[in-house]
């Protein structure tokens, strides 16, 4: 994999508080890839790192070959657009589309044109004027518009209905097969973006709890309901992520340590489907916050993003 952005041994401190802790991992070129945790996790800070906003306490940060820091040849190459998206108050929509041709040097006019037709957006009208899904209609625009070969959208959705988000989703993937390009998605709604992630790294309390590709994650879980004791048996085989137990039955997502034969499982008498990646995700995060160490390094992460929105 050739990476456009690496993190290596990156650790983030807010005085007393670690939002993130010897994070290492990268953002393959030309691919999209989902960045998912829970509230306070760490997704924001590491996108701050990534486009510059911050520096690490620790560790380096490198993107498209270097520091990001203050380096106005890396930072006109990367596009963020960040959770409430601030501009200023007399700015106007075109306003605001005009200032980010300015900024980027991929810059695609006739594109912005069409999204602001798809989303309805009045051109006219200052920014902060409009209703909040407008406003993140916006940064969408501005987004997929800049054609910045690192692309980061920390949950852009916020405020638009399941029928413009699916548009966002849609123009996503038309203008990426386009023109490919290195795109980070924050978001916690992970069923609807699912199909569109090549790649997938989960934070849980400032650690990287997964990464892997996409297609791997697919197929490496498996939901399988039957006899307890046979689920349990399974389990020592595997790696059982979580149970719900009714009577004698249970229903267990488990995660694969080698191939299985789903016809064996049948045998056995259990039912076996795919595990959505939300519900793996869910059970990775909710298996690792049931240890004493992982709580209190989520209740550390958790004061230490209350802090971070109180400083910005």
């Amino acid at each position: 994999m050739t990476a456009a952005a690496t993190v290596t041994d990156v650790t983030m401190r807010y005085r007393e508080h670690t939002a993130l802790d010897g994070v290492t991992t990268a953002f393959a070129t030309d691919a999209i890839t989902g960045l998912l945790g829970r509230n306070g996790a760490g997704k924001t800070t590491l996108m701050q790192l990534l486009t510059g906003h911050r520096v690490p306490t620790s560790g380096r940060v490198e993107v498209l070959g270097a520091d990001p820091h203050e380096d106005d040849a890396v930072l006109q190459r990367i596009c963020f657009v960040k959770e409430g998206q601030r501009y200023p108050d007399h700015f106007r929509v075109r306003d605001a589309l005009a200032a980010a041709a300015t900024l980027f040097p991929s810059w695609d006019e006739d594109l912005a044109r069409s999204l602001v037709a798809d989303f309805d957006l009045p051109a006219r009208r200052q920014v902060n004027k409009l209703s909040r899904g407008m406003v993140s209609a916006v940064g969408i625009t501005i987004g997929l518009a800049s054609r910045a070969p690192v692309t980061l959208f920390d949950e852009p959705y916020l405020g638009l209905d399941a029928v413009a988000r699916q548009l966002f989703y849609d123009r996503l993937i038309a203008d990426y097969a386009e023109e490919p390009r290195t795109v980070i998605l924050s978001t916690h709604l992970i069923e609807e973006i699912s199909g569109l992630l090549e790649h997938v790294v989960l934070l849980d309390a400032g650690r990287v709890l997964l990464d892997d590709d996409a297609e791997t994650l697919r197929t490496s879980a498996l939901t399988v309901t039957g006899p307890t004791d046979r689920i349990a048996a399974l389990g020592r085989q595997h790696e059982l992520l979580s149970e719900d137990r009714l009577g004698g039955s249970t229903r267990a997502v488990v995660r694969l340590r080698q191939p299985v034969d789903a016809a064996d499982l049948a045998a056995a008498g259990l039912a076996v489907e795919r595990t959505p990646l939300q519900q793996l995700v869910v059970a990775l995060s909710t298996r690792s916050a049931a240890s004493p160490a992982a709580a209190a390094a989520a209740r550390t992460a958790r004061r230490s993003a209350d802090y971070e929105g109180a400083i910005r």
